[in-house]
């Protein structure tokens, strides 16, 4: 079964544009699992601008899904994730100031160092997973570094979709095909949308985890929280 889980990084944008605490993350943390999400994603950055590492700290207390941390692993971010510990840390490659992750690791250049944050994380029993565009060379690092798990950058196949699915589903094919040959889970990420998780579903069934919080957040204002990811779940079916 491949869980959702859902990023509420979006909820922390609209909540900080006006300050106060409207709406509520902590609660729509607590509501998603409820309404049957099964795992919560963050991604605090150094400025905060959405997600702030108090958001972090009182999520982890109050919910009993999966937590799964993203953010580049620079020292206050390291710092947080080995003072929460979360089920899952999802190492991504983004700069400070960036407006969202556009990139996976080059997991061959960055070796020593990703090696190094790993084996960290992991000593303190969290699962890792190594952010990467599809491609089977950068799979096959990830494992070199240590990572229990990839995370897929499905940017490009969710913009490659409309004009030829079969064509942006391929690359994606390829690298899962190589996480399952070198033992690694499989996570996927970035623009996945209800219009086509279902056809990347099923083609690599055997996907542990998709985090998605841009496009469910967006759809939600429309439809609402609990039916939203009741659709979301269900493209996760067959």
């Amino acid at each position: 079964m491949t869980k959702l889980s859902v990023n509420i990084n979006k909820v922390a944008t609209l909540r900080n544009a006006r300050g106060g605490n409207n709406p509520d993350v902590l609660l729509t943390a607590i509501d998603c699992e409820s309404f049957g999400a099964e795992g919560i994603t963050v991604h605090p950055r150094p400025d905060e601008r959405h997600i702030r590492y108090q958001d972090v700290r009182d999520i982890r207390s109050r919910i009993t899904t999966e937590l799964n941390i993203e953010g580049n692993p620079i020292p206050s971010f390291t710092d947080l994730v080995l003072e929460v510990r979360p089920t899952q840390v999802t190492l991504v490659p983004d700069a400070i100031g960036q407006l969202t992750s556009n990139h996976g690791w080059d997991t061959i250049t960055n070796r020593t160092f990703l090696t190094d944050v790993v084996g960290r994380f992991r000593e303190a029993g969290i699962r890792t997973s190594i952010f990467v565009d599809a491609d089977p060379e950068m799979v096959i690092g990830a494992r070199e570094c240590g990572a229990d798990r990839v995370e897929l950058y499905t940017e490009p196949y969710a913009s490659g979709y409309s004009a030829d699915r079969e064509a942006a589903i391929a690359p994606f094919i390829a690298a899962a095909e190589e996480a399952r040959r070198q033992g690694l889970g499989l996570n996927a990420g970035h623009d996945l949308s209800l219009q086509n998780l279902h056809y990347f579903h099923s083609c690599i069934p055997w996907t542990d985890e998709v985090s998605i919080g841009h496009a469910l957040i967006c759809d939600a204002l429309y439809m609402g929280l609990r039916e939203t990811i009741r659709l979301y779940k269900e493209s996760l079916k067959g």
